[in-house]
Protein backbone atom coordinates (compact mmCIF):
# COMPACT_ATOMS: atom_id res chain seq x y z
CA UNK A 1 0.00 0.00 0.00
CA UNK A 2 2.85 2.40 0.78
CA UNK A 3 5.05 1.39 -2.13
CA UNK A 4 7.99 0.82 0.23
CA UNK A 5 10.30 -2.18 0.02
CA UNK A 6 11.95 -3.11 3.32
CA UNK A 7 14.60 -5.65 4.28
CA UNK A 8 13.37 -8.48 6.52
CA UNK A 9 15.89 -10.81 8.18
CA UNK A 10 15.42 -13.83 10.40
CA UNK A 11 17.84 -13.56 13.33
CA UNK A 12 18.65 -15.88 16.21
CA UNK A 13 19.94 -14.59 19.54
CA UNK A 14 20.43 -16.61 22.70
CA UNK A 15 18.34 -19.47 21.32
CA UNK A 16 15.42 -17.25 20.30
CA UNK A 17 14.23 -16.41 16.80
CA UNK A 18 13.36 -12.81 15.90
CA UNK A 19 12.60 -10.75 12.83
CA UNK A 20 14.70 -7.67 11.98
CA UNK A 21 12.93 -5.18 9.71
CA UNK A 22 15.07 -2.38 8.26
CA UNK A 23 13.25 0.74 7.04
CA UNK A 24 15.35 3.44 5.39
CA UNK A 25 14.34 7.08 5.75
CA UNK A 26 12.26 8.01 2.73
CA UNK A 27 13.63 10.75 0.43
CA UNK A 28 10.08 11.69 -0.60
CA UNK A 29 6.70 12.04 1.18
CA UNK A 30 4.78 8.82 1.69
CA UNK A 31 1.03 8.80 2.34
CA UNK A 32 -1.14 6.14 3.94
CA UNK A 33 -4.75 6.35 2.73
CA UNK A 34 -4.25 10.03 1.91
CA UNK A 35 -2.64 10.91 5.24
CA UNK A 36 0.98 11.76 5.99
CA UNK A 37 2.65 10.70 9.23
CA UNK A 38 6.05 11.15 10.87
CA UNK A 39 7.77 9.72 13.91
CA UNK A 40 8.62 11.98 16.86
CA UNK A 41 10.55 10.09 19.53
CA UNK A 42 8.52 7.00 20.33
CA UNK A 43 5.23 8.38 19.00
CA UNK A 44 3.64 8.68 15.55
CA UNK A 45 2.23 12.07 14.58
CA UNK A 46 -0.02 12.96 11.68
CA UNK A 47 1.04 15.93 9.59
CA UNK A 48 -1.68 18.48 8.90
CA UNK A 49 -2.04 22.06 7.73
CA UNK A 50 1.07 24.23 7.87
CA UNK A 51 3.24 21.41 9.21
CA UNK A 52 2.30 19.25 6.20
CA UNK A 53 3.02 22.09 3.78
CA UNK A 54 6.45 22.64 5.32
CA UNK A 55 7.22 18.92 5.31
CA UNK A 56 6.27 18.50 1.64
CA UNK A 57 8.24 21.58 0.59
CA UNK A 58 11.37 20.40 2.42
CA UNK A 59 11.14 16.96 0.86
CA UNK A 60 11.00 18.63 -2.55
CA UNK A 61 14.00 20.83 -1.72
CA UNK A 62 11.92 24.02 -1.47
CA UNK A 63 11.11 26.54 1.24
CA UNK A 64 7.96 28.48 2.11
CA UNK A 65 9.36 31.80 0.86
CA UNK A 66 10.26 30.23 -2.50
CA UNK A 67 6.70 29.24 -3.46
CA UNK A 68 5.34 31.14 -6.50
CA UNK A 69 2.23 33.30 -6.08
CA UNK A 70 -0.21 33.52 -9.02
CA UNK A 71 -2.01 36.79 -9.70
CA UNK A 72 0.72 39.14 -8.42
CA UNK A 73 2.46 41.34 -10.99
CA UNK A 74 5.59 43.47 -11.01
CA UNK A 75 3.41 46.57 -10.90
CA UNK A 76 2.13 45.50 -7.47
CA UNK A 77 5.60 45.97 -5.96
CA UNK A 78 6.88 49.27 -4.57
CA UNK A 79 9.35 51.11 -6.80
CA UNK A 80 10.64 53.17 -3.86
CA UNK A 81 11.40 50.04 -1.80
CA UNK A 82 13.26 48.43 -4.71
CA UNK A 83 15.17 51.67 -5.29
CA UNK A 84 16.18 51.77 -1.63
CA UNK A 85 17.32 48.15 -1.85
CA UNK A 86 19.42 49.03 -4.90
CA UNK A 87 21.18 51.79 -2.97
CA UNK A 88 21.95 49.44 -0.08
CA UNK A 89 23.21 46.72 -2.43
CA UNK A 90 25.43 49.24 -4.22
CA UNK A 91 26.96 50.39 -0.93
CA UNK A 92 27.55 46.81 0.21
CA UNK A 93 29.15 45.86 -3.15
CA UNK A 94 27.47 42.47 -2.95
CA UNK A 95 25.59 42.90 -6.21
CA UNK A 96 27.13 43.90 -9.52
CA UNK A 97 26.33 47.43 -10.70
CA UNK A 98 25.25 46.06 -14.08
CA UNK A 99 22.58 43.91 -12.40
CA UNK A 100 21.31 46.88 -10.39
CA UNK A 101 20.78 48.83 -13.63
CA UNK A 102 18.62 46.10 -15.18
CA UNK A 103 14.79 46.35 -15.30
CA UNK A 104 12.87 45.29 -12.21
CA UNK A 105 11.91 41.91 -13.63
CA UNK A 106 15.50 40.99 -14.48
CA UNK A 107 16.76 42.21 -11.08
CA UNK A 108 14.25 40.04 -9.23
CA UNK A 109 15.17 37.07 -11.40
CA UNK A 110 18.89 37.53 -10.61
CA UNK A 111 17.96 37.67 -6.92
CA UNK A 112 16.14 34.34 -7.27
CA UNK A 113 12.77 35.92 -6.50
CA UNK A 114 10.95 34.70 -9.59
CA UNK A 115 9.76 31.24 -10.58
CA UNK A 116 9.11 31.42 -14.28
CA UNK A 117 6.43 34.04 -14.86
CA UNK A 118 5.44 34.13 -11.17
CA UNK A 119 6.82 36.14 -8.27
CA UNK A 120 7.81 34.23 -5.15
CA UNK A 121 6.39 34.86 -1.69
CA UNK A 122 9.76 36.33 -0.68
CA UNK A 123 9.37 39.08 -3.30
CA UNK A 124 6.04 40.11 -1.76
CA UNK A 125 7.46 40.31 1.76
CA UNK A 126 10.55 42.20 0.63
CA UNK A 127 9.13 44.68 -1.88
CA UNK A 128 5.35 44.93 -1.52
CA UNK A 129 4.26 48.07 0.36
CA UNK A 130 1.52 46.18 2.26
CA UNK A 131 2.59 42.50 2.40
CA UNK A 132 0.13 41.72 5.20
CA UNK A 133 -2.72 42.31 2.75
CA UNK A 134 -1.56 39.11 1.04
CA UNK A 135 0.23 37.25 3.85
CA UNK A 136 -1.54 37.20 7.22
CA UNK A 137 0.54 38.33 10.19
CA UNK A 138 3.38 39.82 8.14
CA UNK A 139 4.03 42.65 10.61
CA UNK A 140 5.74 43.31 13.95
CA UNK A 141 4.12 44.17 17.31
CA UNK A 142 5.75 46.14 20.12
CA UNK A 143 4.41 46.48 23.65
CA UNK A 144 5.58 47.97 26.93
CA UNK A 145 4.45 45.99 29.99
CA UNK A 146 4.48 46.86 33.68
CA UNK A 147 3.61 43.22 34.30
CA UNK A 148 2.43 40.30 32.16
CA UNK A 149 -1.16 41.48 32.57
CA UNK A 150 -0.48 45.23 32.54
CA UNK A 151 0.13 46.49 29.00
CA UNK A 152 0.80 50.24 29.06
CA UNK A 153 1.18 51.01 25.33
CA UNK A 154 1.83 49.26 22.04
CA UNK A 155 2.63 49.80 18.35
CA UNK A 156 2.30 47.85 15.11
CA UNK A 157 4.97 48.13 12.41
CA UNK A 158 3.69 47.42 8.91
CA UNK A 159 5.18 47.48 5.44
CA UNK A 160 7.97 45.68 3.61
CA UNK A 161 10.59 43.82 5.67
CA UNK A 162 13.31 46.45 5.15
CA UNK A 163 10.97 49.14 6.48
CA UNK A 164 9.96 46.94 9.41
CA UNK A 165 13.60 46.61 10.49
CA UNK A 166 14.22 50.36 10.52
CA UNK A 167 10.90 51.39 12.09
CA UNK A 168 11.10 48.70 14.78
CA UNK A 169 14.61 49.76 15.79
CA UNK A 170 13.66 53.44 15.75
CA UNK A 171 10.68 52.87 18.09
CA UNK A 172 12.69 50.67 20.43
CA UNK A 173 15.50 53.19 20.72
CA UNK A 174 13.37 56.33 21.00
CA UNK A 175 10.21 55.20 22.79
CA UNK A 176 10.55 51.82 24.50
CA UNK A 177 14.06 51.64 25.96
CA UNK A 178 15.12 53.99 28.74
CA UNK A 179 18.85 54.69 28.78
CA UNK A 180 20.59 54.15 32.10
CA UNK A 181 22.25 57.31 33.40
CA UNK A 182 25.57 57.48 35.21
CA UNK A 183 28.26 60.09 35.74
CA UNK A 184 32.02 60.05 35.28
CA UNK A 185 33.05 63.22 37.03
CA UNK A 186 30.90 65.91 35.45
CA UNK A 187 30.34 63.85 32.29
CA UNK A 188 26.83 62.41 31.88
CA UNK A 189 26.87 58.89 30.41
CA UNK A 190 23.79 57.20 28.96
CA UNK A 191 23.80 53.48 28.15
CA UNK A 192 20.96 51.47 26.67
CA UNK A 193 20.03 48.24 28.51
CA UNK A 194 20.42 46.36 25.19
CA UNK A 195 23.24 47.40 22.81
CA UNK A 196 21.93 48.78 19.53
CA UNK A 197 24.04 46.32 17.52
CA UNK A 198 22.57 43.35 19.41
CA UNK A 199 19.07 44.77 19.02
CA UNK A 200 19.50 45.14 15.27
CA UNK A 201 20.75 41.57 14.88
CA UNK A 202 17.86 40.24 16.98
CA UNK A 203 15.24 42.06 14.87
CA UNK A 204 16.89 40.93 11.61
CA UNK A 205 17.13 37.38 12.91
CA UNK A 206 13.43 37.31 13.79
CA UNK A 207 12.25 38.71 10.44
CA UNK A 208 14.46 36.41 8.35
CA UNK A 209 13.81 33.18 10.25
CA UNK A 210 10.12 33.69 10.96
CA UNK A 211 7.58 31.06 9.88
CA UNK A 212 5.30 33.36 7.88
CA UNK A 213 2.83 30.51 7.37
CA UNK A 214 1.93 30.73 11.06
CA UNK A 215 -0.17 33.85 10.52
CA UNK A 216 1.23 35.40 13.73
CA UNK A 217 3.31 38.59 13.92
CA UNK A 218 6.69 38.92 15.57
CA UNK A 219 6.14 40.18 19.11
CA UNK A 220 8.61 42.27 21.10
CA UNK A 221 7.75 42.83 24.77
CA UNK A 222 9.62 45.41 26.84
CA UNK A 223 9.55 45.39 30.66
CA UNK A 224 11.35 47.44 33.29
CA UNK A 225 13.96 44.69 33.65
CA UNK A 226 14.06 42.84 30.31
CA UNK A 227 13.26 42.82 26.61
CA UNK A 228 11.79 39.72 24.95
CA UNK A 229 11.58 38.90 21.23
CA UNK A 230 9.19 36.13 20.14
CA UNK A 231 9.59 34.77 16.65
CA UNK A 232 6.92 32.31 15.41
CA UNK A 233 9.51 30.12 13.73
CA UNK A 234 11.23 26.81 14.38
CA UNK A 235 14.80 25.61 14.48
CA UNK A 236 16.03 23.45 11.60
CA UNK A 237 15.24 19.72 11.97
CA UNK A 238 17.39 18.00 14.61
CA UNK A 239 18.74 21.35 15.85
CA UNK A 240 18.80 22.32 19.52
CA UNK A 241 19.45 25.60 21.32
CA UNK A 242 22.92 24.24 22.19
CA UNK A 243 23.76 23.79 18.51
CA UNK A 244 22.39 27.24 17.71
CA UNK A 245 24.69 28.77 20.33
CA UNK A 246 27.72 26.89 19.01
CA UNK A 247 29.58 27.12 15.71
CA UNK A 248 27.13 26.25 12.94
CA UNK A 249 26.60 26.73 9.23
CA UNK A 250 24.06 29.20 7.92
CA UNK A 251 20.69 27.49 7.41
CA UNK A 252 18.04 30.23 7.13
CA UNK A 253 14.37 29.33 7.44
CA UNK A 254 13.68 31.65 4.49
CA UNK A 255 16.78 31.49 2.24
CA UNK A 256 15.42 33.80 -0.48
CA UNK A 257 14.66 36.52 2.08
CA UNK A 258 18.06 35.98 3.71
CA UNK A 259 19.82 36.33 0.35
CA UNK A 260 18.17 39.71 -0.30
CA UNK A 261 19.19 40.99 3.14
CA UNK A 262 22.73 39.73 2.52
CA UNK A 263 22.94 41.50 -0.85
CA UNK A 264 21.75 44.68 0.89
CA UNK A 265 24.66 44.35 3.34
CA UNK A 266 22.40 43.97 6.38
CA UNK A 267 23.48 40.45 7.42
CA UNK A 268 26.36 38.02 6.99
CA UNK A 269 25.95 34.64 5.31
CA UNK A 270 27.94 32.49 7.72
CA UNK A 271 25.38 31.82 10.44
CA UNK A 272 27.01 34.34 12.80
CA UNK A 273 23.88 36.31 13.75
CA UNK A 274 23.57 34.81 17.23
CA UNK A 275 27.32 35.06 17.77
CA UNK A 276 27.26 38.75 16.83
CA UNK A 277 24.46 39.38 19.35
CA UNK A 278 26.50 37.83 22.16
CA UNK A 279 29.63 39.73 21.07
CA UNK A 280 27.76 43.05 21.15
CA UNK A 281 26.48 42.33 24.67
CA UNK A 282 29.96 41.34 25.89
CA UNK A 283 31.52 44.50 24.47
CA UNK A 284 28.86 46.67 26.12
CA UNK A 285 29.10 44.81 29.43
CA UNK A 286 25.43 43.81 29.41
CA UNK A 287 24.07 40.35 30.37
CA UNK A 288 23.99 37.60 27.76
CA UNK A 289 20.60 36.98 26.15
CA UNK A 290 18.64 33.83 26.97
CA UNK A 291 17.30 31.57 24.20
CA UNK A 292 14.34 29.21 24.47
CA UNK A 293 12.86 27.09 21.67
CA UNK A 294 9.22 25.99 21.90
CA UNK A 295 6.89 24.22 19.49
CA UNK A 296 5.17 27.52 18.72
CA UNK A 297 8.26 29.68 18.29
CA UNK A 298 11.63 30.87 19.58
CA UNK A 299 12.16 33.31 22.48
CA UNK A 300 15.18 35.58 22.86
CA UNK A 301 15.26 37.40 26.19
CA UNK A 302 17.63 40.28 27.02
CA UNK A 303 17.76 40.70 30.82
CA UNK A 304 18.82 44.13 32.08
CA UNK A 305 21.65 44.33 34.58
CA UNK A 306 21.07 45.69 38.08
CA UNK A 307 23.30 48.63 37.21
CA UNK A 308 21.17 49.45 34.16
CA UNK A 309 17.96 49.21 36.19
CA UNK A 310 19.52 51.54 38.76
CA UNK A 311 20.43 54.00 36.04
CA UNK A 312 16.86 53.97 34.80
CA UNK A 313 15.43 54.84 38.20
CA UNK A 314 15.97 58.55 37.58
CA UNK A 315 13.81 58.48 34.46
CA UNK A 316 11.52 55.48 34.42
CA UNK A 317 10.62 54.50 37.98
CA UNK A 318 11.64 57.54 39.99
CA UNK A 319 8.08 58.23 41.09
CA UNK A 320 7.56 54.67 42.38
CA UNK A 321 10.86 54.68 44.29
CA UNK A 322 9.98 58.02 45.85
CA UNK A 323 6.54 56.75 46.93
CA UNK A 324 8.01 53.60 48.49
CA UNK A 325 10.60 55.47 50.53
CA UNK A 326 7.90 57.87 51.73
CA UNK A 327 5.66 55.15 53.21
CA UNK A 328 8.29 53.01 54.97
CA UNK A 329 8.09 53.27 58.75
CA UNK A 330 10.75 51.23 60.53
CA UNK A 331 10.73 47.64 59.26
CA UNK A 332 7.82 46.58 57.06
CA UNK A 333 6.89 43.37 55.24
CA UNK A 334 6.01 43.17 51.54
CA UNK A 335 2.31 42.91 52.41
CA UNK A 336 2.48 45.96 54.68
CA UNK A 337 4.25 47.99 52.01
CA UNK A 338 1.71 47.05 49.36
CA UNK A 339 -1.12 47.98 51.73
CA UNK A 340 0.49 51.34 52.48
CA UNK A 341 0.76 52.02 48.74
CA UNK A 342 -2.76 50.69 48.10
CA UNK A 343 -1.44 48.10 45.63
CA UNK A 344 -2.72 44.56 44.99
CA UNK A 345 -0.58 43.14 42.18
CA UNK A 346 2.50 41.51 43.75
CA UNK A 347 4.34 41.17 40.44
CA UNK A 348 3.81 44.80 39.53
CA UNK A 349 4.84 45.95 43.03
CA UNK A 350 8.04 43.89 42.85
CA UNK A 351 9.09 45.15 39.42
CA UNK A 352 8.03 48.79 39.72
CA UNK A 353 8.70 49.58 43.38
CA UNK A 354 10.60 46.96 45.36
CA UNK A 355 13.33 45.78 42.99
CA UNK A 356 14.35 49.24 41.69
CA UNK A 357 14.52 50.55 45.26
CA UNK A 358 16.67 47.62 46.41
CA UNK A 359 18.97 47.83 43.40
CA UNK A 360 19.38 51.59 43.78
CA UNK A 361 20.25 51.16 47.46
CA UNK A 362 17.35 53.16 48.92
CA UNK A 363 16.02 50.22 50.95
CA UNK A 364 17.50 46.98 52.27
CA UNK A 365 16.36 43.57 53.51
CA UNK A 366 16.35 42.72 57.17
CA UNK A 367 17.36 39.11 56.29
CA UNK A 368 19.60 39.59 53.20
CA UNK A 369 20.99 36.03 53.24
CA UNK A 370 17.44 34.63 52.93
CA UNK A 371 15.70 36.89 50.40
CA UNK A 372 12.62 34.63 50.13
CA UNK A 373 12.09 34.17 53.85
CA UNK A 374 8.48 34.56 55.06
CA UNK A 375 9.89 36.73 57.85
CA UNK A 376 11.57 39.10 55.40
CA UNK A 377 11.08 42.81 55.97
CA UNK A 378 12.45 46.00 54.47
CA UNK A 379 13.80 49.23 55.88
CA UNK A 380 15.32 52.49 54.64
CA UNK A 381 19.06 52.83 54.17
CA UNK A 382 20.88 56.07 54.94
CA UNK A 383 20.64 56.89 51.23
CA UNK A 384 16.88 56.27 51.34
CA UNK A 385 16.50 58.50 54.40
CA UNK A 386 18.29 61.31 52.59
CA UNK A 387 16.01 60.80 49.58
CA UNK A 388 12.90 61.13 51.73
CA UNK A 389 14.22 64.28 53.36
CA UNK A 390 15.23 65.83 50.05
CA UNK A 391 13.03 64.27 47.34
CA UNK A 392 14.18 66.61 44.59
CA UNK A 393 17.71 65.20 44.78
CA UNK A 394 16.77 61.96 42.95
Amino acid sequence: MLGIVVDVHLKKRKGHALLEILVEASPYPVSYKGQYHYRSGSTKQELKGTALDTFLLRKLGKHWDGVPVPGIKLGDLSNSVIKNFGQLAKQSRRLDDAILKEPMGSLLEKLGLRDGKYLKRAALLLFHSVPESLITGAYTKLGFFRSNSDLRYQDEINGDLFTQVEKTLDLLLTKYLQAGISYRGVQRIEMLPVPEAALREAVLNALIHKDYASGAPIQISVYADKLMVWNPGTLPPDWSVEKLLGKHASEPYNPDIANAFFRAGLIESWGRGIERIFEACHEAGTPEPLLRAETTGVWMEFPFSDQQITGQVAGQVAGQVQKLTNVIQGEMSRTELMSALNLRNRDSFSKRYLKPSLVAGYIEMTIPDKPNSRLQKYRLTEQGSRLRQAPKSL
